[in-house]
């Protein structure tokens, strides 16, 4: 599922080419913008030209779509600046009913705004969400994309679902990496912080923060570490945590650390 991560939230940038320069002051119900790879766009209520305020904005159930991704919102606006005689967008904000789909997938939140010359991309809501055929990811602030950086991010309770296996955290940051040959970009790894809670079908695995690696499928838990099973309980520096098979490893960590347990016998 984590591979999946980027593409959601690559969506956003769809939006760069809202409303590219040269639309000039028409309104309409549909419009096409920007010839061969250009950005479709569809509204009920109209695409409107506000010069004094430098924005274009689709209203009502506006749609967004290019190379089979989509955005759909009650509002899309594109803010403009001028340069050498020029528009050039520098924001795009989706408001109200947000949805973004690519590939199958779909994330959902009440706003989301792709800042151009930072090249970051935010979806904010109260039930913001991002599902996939994989699993789902679901987070209480934000669902973020730093493009320079290469990282997306998950603030505030951030979740991921995959069958029965939950990685919970403050936040969840996934650092990507181009494929092979330049292939589609994918996550090779997760930082978890801010309280770090794993379940799988037989553990529960608590501590301070972890480090899920992606390829090998392991999760690496530390700082107060605690591995509940049943009735038992056993206590840690750090923890790796096999999210294919659900074994959890417990370690005592450095400086004479010692793992502790208590087992009770089973009846």
């Amino acid at each position: 599922m984590t591979s999946r991560f980027f593409p959601i939230l690559a969506l956003l940038l769809a939006l760069a080419v809202l409303a590219p320069p040269g639309i000039g002051s028409a309104i309409a119900q549909d419009a096409t913008l920007g010839g061969d790879g250009g950005i479709e766009i569809e509204a009920d209520d109209g695409i409107e030209w506000i010069r004094d305020l430098q924005q274009y904005r689709a209203y009502g159930n506006a749609t967004a779509t290019r190379d089979g991704m989509t955005v759909t919102a009650d509002t899309l606006t594109a803010f403009y600046r001028e340069e050498d005689g020029r528009q050039v967008i520098f924001r795009l904000d989706a408001d109200g009913h947000v949805v973004i789909t690519a590939n199958g997938s779909e994330a959902s939140g009440d706003k989301a705004v792709y800042h151009m010359d930072k090249r970051v991309a935010v979806l904010v809501g109260e039930d913001l969400q991002m599902v996939t055929d994989r699993g789902t990811i679901t987070a209480d602030e934000s669902l973020e994309y730093w493009e320079e950086r290469q990282i997306a991010v998950a603030r505030g309770n951030a979740l991921v679902i995959q069958n029965d296996r939950r990685l919970q955290a403050g936040v969840l940051t996934a650092f990507l990496e181009a494929g092979a040959d330049g292939g589609q970009t994918r996550v090779k790894r997760i930082d978890a912080t801010g309280g770090v809670h794993v379940s799988t079908p037989t553990d529960i695995v608590t501590g301070n923060e972890g480090v899920y690696m992606v390829d090998e499928e392991k999760a690496t838990i530390c700082g107060k570490v605690k591995i509940t099973r049943d009735n038992n309980q056993l206590n840690g520096e750090c923890a790796v945590v096999n999210m294919k098979t659900g074994r959890s490893t417990l370690q005592g960590g450095g400086n004479g650390g010692k793992v502790k347990g208590l087992i009770l016998p089973t009846e």
